[in-house]
């Protein structure tokens, strides 16, 4: 399935071409190419629906769920807000240069790449090509190899909307990639892990072009002395093991206070065996499969490796490599030597590590990488705000998880380690902009009075000017 290499750098450049025509391109004119691809996705999420079940076994409520609304809430909001974010913005004038007038202009970077990912195939592809559109860029998307179906769903969809020389997909495995990060594009969007993200920061670097990076990381829940834990445990359950777990905002482990733990994995186990039927879950329509071997592999190697440390299985432990089974799992008494602890997990196991003190709690998280998300789950508005002044993540969430990226009102994205920039709504719309700074001056100028050569007079000129700022 993989598309001839040669051709990119002729695509690459009618792209180029194309940039003009559309940064003159109006609101009108951009809304309704948004209309257009939420139009076509409509008519089309059967297809899509299908496309999912094939590439991660999805049933179709979770496809509807986990990425048909989502893309749905993207295109509307930008429908709804496009004419306001392309207003142009006037800004206030400081009494030195009144006799000037200016304004920030938002205009289209230009030529953007966008790289997605396998585990939300649809909604991560379609959310940046909202904005990047929004925004006024040509765009070429190269889906990921991992979500064959999901990635032949999107070519259809957007060599149905739109003309080749102005949004394309290219498909095929990393080395296409490759080549399409050999040019240099204006804007380069990808999601994927922290690894992978470097190579593209660099590849993007040789160019000089911005990057947005949806990275990922570990993303721990901290569950205090406060906590409802009936609430707690089954949007633990819910989120966690979505999507069997391969979802970048997903809880990776818990740091729960040690009097609560029991009460907790048992509310854990108690959701576990509604929403899957208990160790049969691999029979579940209602259960994902893992994408690929190779990565049922590498987390059947951190239970493994878990379990020889020491590790508890509580919940859960069922593995089939022939389904690229691997049954929602809780473990106890984790080491923190263990793989499982050191990288982002990926995948349906969860690992409960206690703790006596919030502040030890919070030392544990400030002590490693930033995460994407951080969720303190605590009915105490003082562990709140001290979460909140304390720790540093792409995102907080009180009393919840994942839910925060369905807002599009706020920005989602990492820092550092868990991502470079953010995106979704208006958040989208400038990361796919630049900000152009305009200023308009009069045929009268004070600084004309005070030209060189500089005489006393001119000096004290200088010097009520000075005063003024």
């Amino acid at each position: 399935m993989n598309d001839d290499l040669s051709k990119i750098k002729a695509l690459f450049h009618s792209h180029v071409e194309s940039r003009s025509s559309l940064a003159k391109s109006t609101h009108s004119e951009r809304k309704q190419k948004l209309k257009n691809l939420l139009k076509n996705f409509i008519e089309m999420e059967d297809e899509a629906i299908a496309a999912l079940a094939l590439d991660l076994k999805k049933s179709p409520t979770e496809s509807v769920i986990s990425e048909i609304v989502g893309v749905r809430i993207e295109a509307s909001f930008a429908i709804k807000h496009l004419k306001k974010w392309m207003r142009s913005k006037k800004v206030s004038t400081p009494a030195t240069i009144a006799f000037t007038s200016g304004w920030v202009r938002p205009e289209p970077k230009g030529s953007v790449l966008i790289l997605g990912p396998w585990n939300y195939p649809i909604l991560l592809c379609l959310n940046p090509l909202i904005a990047a559109i929004a925004a006024g860029n040509t765009v070429i998307i190269k889906p990921s190899e991992f979500a064959p179906a999901s990635s032949l769903f999107i070519k259809r969809l957007v060599e149905k909307t739109f003309s080749s020389s102005e949004v394309a997909v290219v498909l095929g495995d990393k080395e296409g990639a490759i080549e399409l990060l050999k040019h240099p594009f204006n804007h380069v969007f990808f999601t994927g892990s922290p690894e992978t993200g470097v190579a593209v920061m660099t590849a993007a670097a040789k160019h000089l072009a911005g990057v947005t990076l949806e990275l990922g990381g570990k993303s721990p829940v901290i569950i205090d002395q406060t906590a409802n834990i009936k609430d707690a445990a089954w949007k633990l359950a819910f989120y966690k093991f979505t999507n069997a777990g391969q979802t970048c905002t997903a809880p990776d482990y818990i740091l729960c206070h040690e009097d609560k733990k029991e009460a907790l994995i048992a509310g854990l186990k108690e959701n576990f065996n509604t929403f899957f039927d208990g160790n049969t879950a691999k029979q579940s329509k209602d259960y994902c499969q893992i994408v690929t071997s190779a990565h049922f592999d590498r987390l059947e190697g951190h239970l493994n490796n878990a379990k020889q440390l020491g590790a508890i299985i509580e919940v859960g432990g069922i593995t089939s490599r022939d389904n690229k089974f691997i049954a929602p799992t809780v473990l106890s008494g984790v080491s923190l030597d263990s793989t499982i602890m050191k990288e982002e997990i990926f995948g349906p196991l969860m690992p409960i590590i206690t703790y006596k003190t919030l502040g030890g709690a919070i030392k544990f998280i400030n002590e490693r990488e930033k995460p994407l998300a951080l969720y303190l789950f605590s009915s105490k508005k003082k562990n709140q705000k001290r979460v909140l002044t304390e720790t540093s993540s792409g995102a907080l969430v009180f009393n919840d998880c994942v839910i925060h990226h369905t807002n599009p009102n706020l920005p989602f994205g990492g820092i550092n380690n868990s991502g470079l920039g953010s995106y979704h709504g208006k958040y989208g719309f400038d990361a796919f902009s630049h900000e152009k700074a305009v200023l308009k001056s009069s045929s009268w100028s004070p600084f004309k009075l005070m030209l060189p050569p500089y005489t006393n007079r001119k000096h004290s000129l200088v010097n009520m000017i000075k005063k003024l700022s």
